[in-house]
């Protein structure tokens, strides 16, 4: 991939400093997904006229915190004043929810739709902007992935970005349904917003 170049200011460095950042907060399996998840997020910027930049940052934060100890997490909550609910749940939310506020603290990003991308790419939100739209997606099908319907799912992304995040959000209600997992109550209004309701 070129070379982006961040001069916007949404991040004090370039993005190679950017980059060094990221890898020193996860491990390399991680890391390698991220960098990813960027080129995927990149692609889709350029096809829904989105902030070639702001794709890039917030596709390389959005796992930043993801392999943060349960009690950073916690610290994070109660510090932060975040909804005191978030206690009640564990990496998957907390990574996105809360990795957002660590982001801010520790990298100094402060464009609130950025951190609002990074909040919403695990569950989405009954509304999302098209850099939450792309990071959600770009998370999904990113070319390390390899779930049933992986391709239908790139597929649909580089044609038609709406049409994916309602994709994603009944794959992902339908898995976790499936396994009977606990649903965030977020995941459920992004499921009602874009799958009920279209």
């Amino acid at each position: 991939m070129t070379e982006i170049e961040y001069s916007a200011g949404f991040y004090a460095g370039s993005r190679q400093d950017l980059l060094a950042a990221v890898k020193k907060s996860l491990s390399q399996h991680r890391f390698e997904h991220v960098v990813r998840v960027e080129q995927a997020a990149v692609k889709l910027a350029q096809l829904n006229d989105v902030s070639v930049e702001k794709a890039s940052i917030a596709a390389l934060c959005h796992d930043y915190a993801k392999e943060r100890s349960a009690e950073e997490f916690k610290a994070v909550i109660k510090r932060a004043n975040l909804d005191p609910d978030l206690l009640n749940w564990g990496n998957f939310i907390w990574h996105g929810v809360v990795g957002a506020q660590i982001v801010h603290d520790e990298l100094q990003i402060t464009d609130q739709e950025i951190l609002n991308a990074i909040v919403r790419h695990t569950v989405g939100a009954p509304e999302m902007t098209k850099l939450d739209q792309i990071i959600y997606v770009a998370d999904f099908v990113e070319d390390g992935r390899d779930f049933p319907d992986a391709q239908i799912a790139r597929s649909l992304a580089y044609a038609d970005l709406k049409a994916a995040v309602t994709f994603e959000t009944k794959h992902t209600l339908e898995y976790l349904l499936s396994s009977n997992r606990t649903i965030y109550p977020t995941a459920i209004l992004t499921y009602n917003a874009w799958v009920a309701g279209n």
